[in-house]
């Protein structure tokens, strides 16, 4: 018995050093300076010297003269996410452009509305004489395609869509799965547990975008790490961007399987998913706005380490700045990396220097064309 002690003891002793030796760096690259040491991590890719790129600021342009009509999804202004990314663009348009407040007009799509009334929207807008009339979702494609043959002199975009052969109208096109991708990586590498979460609003093509994405950077990072996924409504019920404590259920039901990291792609239903990570004490990331430095969310902004940045507000001002200049041809076929159409926040300071790093080097990887992220779970 004395000699199966002493090897008991000796046995625990090399334990605790293997231990101490594996959380010291040895073997594959660990969170240790994030808190998370759960996932066994792949060789991240290396940081480029350089990251980011300098725009020439350009020529200053005048879009007093411009009438703005804009069409929100549901949500509208004040859901933290999508349309507040939005109605940024239309900000900046204001304070940069010199685009006057009283030309421009605002309305918002109620939860499930018929098409018809989409249809009315737009055709109000135009008949008003806005011009251009930016719509921001996909589900204005048939509507815009009806009411574009009607108005051809006037210009429209549609945010996340396109309708062919209407000259008159400027899809506004993202690579959401690549800043989707990115984070995936900061959920790996934010998780204790290796055990992650996605809460989608509907489960359709375009957010399946964002799951595929983040599910693809997070296995890159930590190919052993557990993805959960669950969306709040199915495909046509569009309840579901609307529905925060529909976002708060979905989440605590990824937590209670042992998730500590909650990205949504929810709209306004992400409040709830940021509540949930806030009562259960783990980490969340937003999606489209900054959402740590968003008002209508203040509340639990402590637990949103990142945001996956949209930047529906970028293309929505590069919109007005093409039509106040006339040329449309500036504008991106896509809006994603490569021209700072997507990526990641660092407000809230959850995210240091040696994740960061990390993180351009993944980017710049994709950027190259090393990486291709898919668009599809």
């Amino acid at each position: 018995m004395r000699g199966l002690a002493v090897a008991a003891i000796a046995l625990t002793s090399a334990m605790s050093m293997a231990a101490c030796a594996k959380d010291s760096g040895g073997g594959n690259t660990s969170n240790n300076s994030s808190g998370g040491s759960a996932c066994e991590f792949a060789t991240p890719p290396t940081a480029p010297a350089t990251t980011g790129s300098s725009a020439a600021a350009g020529d200053k342009v005048d879009g007093s003269a411009l009438k703005i009509g804009l069409a929100y999804d549901i949500g509208g202004r004040g859901d933290a996410s999508f349309n507040d990314s939005a109605a940024a663009g239309l900000d900046k348009a204001i304070a940069e452009l010199g685009v006057k407040k009283e030309n421009v007009k605002e309305l918002t799509a109620a939860p499930n509305e018929s098409p018809a009334d989409k249809t009315t929207r737009l055709r109000q807008l135009a008949a008003d004489g806005f011009n251009p009339v930016i719509t921001v979702g996909f589900a204005y494609a048939d509507s815009l395609k009806t009411v574009a043959a009607e108005f051809p002199q006037t210009k429209f975009a549609i945010v996340d869509g396109a309708v062919d052969g209407a000259a008159n109208v400027q899809g506004l096109l993202f690579a959401e799965q690549e800043g989707s991708f990115l984070a995936g990586v900061i959920a790996a590498y934010q998780s204790k547990k290796c055990h992650i979460g996605f809460v989608g609003g509907v489960e359709i093509p375009l957010i399946q975008k964002f799951e595929a994405g983040y599910a693809q950077g997070a296995k890159a990072a930590a190919p052993k790490i557990q993805v959960e996924k669950k969306y709040i409504a199915p495909a046509g019920d569009f309840t579901g961007f609307q529905d925060a404590p529909k976002g708060q259920e979905a989440a605590k039901g990824q937590i209670d399987k042992g998730a500590d990291v909650i990205y949504q792609a929810a709209g306004a239903s992400g409040k709830g998913v940021f509540s949930a990570a806030k009562q259960a004490g783990v980490l969340a990331i937003g999606v489209d706005s900054d959402q740590y430095n968003q008002a209508t969310v203040a509340d639990t902004k402590e637990v949103i380490v990142s945001s996956m940045l949209k930047r529906v507000d970028v293309a929505v001002f590069d919109y007005v700045r093409a039509v106040a200049k006339n040329d449309l041809t500036s504008l991106p076929k896509v809006f994603d990396l490569k021209v700072n159409g997507v990526g990641y926040a660092t407000s809230g300071g959850k995210i240091d220097a040696k994740l960061q790093g990390i993180l351009e080097g993944y980017k710049a990887q994709i950027i190259e064309g090393k990486i291709k992220v898919s668009d599809t779970p």
